[in-house]
């Protein structure tokens, strides 16, 4: 009979987790060069079908696939692989994008459903754990469990691919019923975690331990394969639960052409009261407290030149506290408020006219963007990172613990800070600003160094092996 995950009313269960390994030196080897050695630049294949020689239909699984969140983007991305080795995609979520692949709408997914809203707040931030909490999951668990084995059945899914959601409990009964669905069917999965919950301070006190443990991710179901985006992962899933895992970074279309300014985007300035003059300072991320955004403002304020705008395309992320509040202070006090730019009602995914006002895409930000500002505290990889690369933007990152580990090895070039921004690092982004020639040589540079190592390719070679059920 096959495993199931057993939910108990009994919060004493609530085992924590095994230690993480202590800290590992970021500039040993070969940890450090992890990425950089390994030989993926130039790959090509396309349409390998990888079950029995024929095309498997491969069915993605989330609390949301929309918009432009980091988990939506790098499955959009397995997707387009995915279809390169002559595969079939569908979706399944809380929240589908209109253009995405056809698929299974299930409101119930969605991390803001009020039930699930409910479940996480009770399950977090509480050692105990509310009475009817595990009596509630179990219930909205078997429901999307149902859920699931209807558009396994609806569009005949031989693999199943969660993203995310056995990876940070953001939806507690979806992560359960997703691993006893695995594990009652055995059918084969392949998970794409992106940040665990151990990575999380929030999820430090609960009253969950042992569905946690359990089912995020499941470590004892020989269908389920596990792929990871960064290299501290890997280590951490070995030391807690001997699994193995596949390391897949966050990837781009360096081959596609770059967009450039046109007949919808040249108004972008103008409509943001940004003068031909301003140099535009992006910062293309969700605002929420790990991006540290405060020492973009810093960065602005050292500059010192009312013609430094910073640019922020976010909007409040999924993360609930008052970092907003907390980042306006900031820039009153810096007495910035008229050189910062909230943008991020005005920018979706695709380009549209609301009301009659433009909604640009992302990327329209980017093509106007003079400079690029990554100060995150913590990533679990970096795709903004990777943005910036392709639209061949100069920036300034913080170093941030993947950063260090497994994208500068690589040899990127940048204006680094470890944590705040100084004189010096305020000095040395005004003198790659005044040189055109030093700026174009650094971004072509990173360019070629991104593509080798995070282009699709990468990710197609690695998908196609572990797609081989």
């Amino acid at each position: 009979m096959a495993p199931t995950l057993t939910i108990t009313d009994d919060p004493s269960t609530t085992d924590a987790p095994p230690d993480e390994p202590p800290p590992t030196d970021p500039t040993s080897a070969p940890a450090a060069t992890a990425l950089a050695e390994q030989p993926i630049a130039g790959f090509r294949a396309r349409r390998s079908p990888a079950r029995n020689g024929h095309a498997l239909n491969v069915g993605f699984i989330a609390t949301r696939l929309d918009g432009v969140d980091g988990v939506s983007l790098e499955a959009l991305k397995w997707v387009t692989v995915c279809r390169r080795l002559g595969h079939e995609t569908f979706y399944c979520a809380g929240q589908l994008e209109p253009s995405a692949p056809p698929g299974r709408l299930v409101p119930e997914m969605h991390f803001r459903h009020p039930e699930a809203t409910w479940i996480h707040d009770q399950a977090f931030g509480r050692a105990d754990g509310h009475p009817e909490l595990h009596a509630r999951i179990r219930r909205m668990a078997g429901h999307l469990k149902a859920e699931i084995a209807a558009f396994v059945a609806e569009y005949n899914i031989h693999v199943l691919i969660p993203e995310n959601a056995l990876t940070i409990p953001m939806h507690i009964p979806l992560g359960v019923a997703i691993c006893e669905y695995l594990a009652e069917t055995g059918m084969p999965a392949l998970a794409h975690h992106h940040d665990f919950y151990w990575e999380r301070d929030r999820y430090a006190v609960n009253g969950i331990g042992a569905i946690l443990r359990d089912a995020f991710p499941p470590h004892d179901l020989p269908n389920l394969r596990h792929s990871v985006i960064n290299t501290a992962q890997v280590e951490s899933l070995r030391v807690r639960y001997g699994l193995e895992a596949t390391l897949i970074p966050n990837v781009w279309d360096f081959d596609a052409a770059p967009p450039q300014v046109d007949a919808f985007n040249a108004d972008f300035r103008a409509a943001f009261d940004l003068a031909p003059d301003d140099v535009v300072i992006l910062q293309p991320t969700r605002v929420v407290r790990r991006k540290a955004i405060e020492r973009a403002v810093a960065l602005v304020r050292l500059l010192d030149d009312p013609r430094y705008k910073l640019v922020l395309t976010g909007t409040v992320g999924d993360e609930p506290d008052d970092y907003q509040a907390f980042l306006l202070e900031r820039i009153a006090e810096a007495g910035l408020d008229a050189q910062v730019r909230w943008i991020g009602d005005r920018l979706d995914d695709c380009r549209s006219v609301r009301g009659g006002q433009k909604v640009y895409a992302l990327w329209d930000a980017y093509v106007h963007a003079d400079f690029v500002t990554y100060p995150s505290a913590i990533e679990g990889f970096g795709n903004a990172l990777l943005e910036t690369i392709f639209y061949r933007k100069p920036f300034m990152i913080n170093r941030y613990p993947v950063y260090v580990r497994d994208i500068a090895p690589t040899g990127l070039k940048a204006i680094e800070i470890d944590g705040a921004p100084t004189a010096e690092t305020a000095r040395a982004v005004r003198a790659l600003l005044a040189d055109p020639d030093r700026q174009r040589e650094m971004v072509e540079h990173n360019f070629a160094v991104a593509r080798a190592r995070f282009s699709l390719d990468v990710l197609e070679q690695r998908l196609a092996r572990l797609l081989e059920f």
